[in-house]
């Protein structure tokens, strides 16, 4: 998937055309829960980068708080490195923690009307 985008991007540079608000980049996104409040995006970062390239690292903060929730997103744009990622760092300590490390899921809407229950 990776070549075919960077052979459309290619194109169309090379054509003249610059249309990059229709193209969409894919990228692993993984779920990691059970931090430790303490962990920040950039330690989830850093433990992550071991394996590759890492896109973004967010920590979950809860807004009323200010602190962690516990749980948190990570994008790598190498579908083999975040597998890696993902077996290796599941069940590992991580700042004291025992982490669950997983392919996210996306987040599946509630089609029902709220009136309708």
């Amino acid at each position: 998937m990776e070549i075919a985008v960077n052979f459309l991007v290619n194109q169309l540079l090379y054509s003249g055309y610059i249309i990059f608000y229709n193209i969409k980049f894919f990228f692993m996104d993984i779920f990691v829960a059970k931090l430790n409040h303490e962990t920040s995006s950039d330690d989830l970062k850093e433990a992550f980068k071991k394996f590759g390239e890492v896109t973004s690292a967010k920590v979950i903060i809860d807004y009323q708080t200010g602190r962690s929730k516990g749980y948190g997103f990570v994008e790598m744009p190498n579908d083999d490195e975040g597998n890696e990622a993902i077996n290796q760092l599941n069940d590992a300590e991580l700042d004291g923690n025992i982490v669950v490390v997983k392919k996210s899921q996306p987040k599946h809407r509630d089609t029902r009307s709220r009136y309708n229950r």
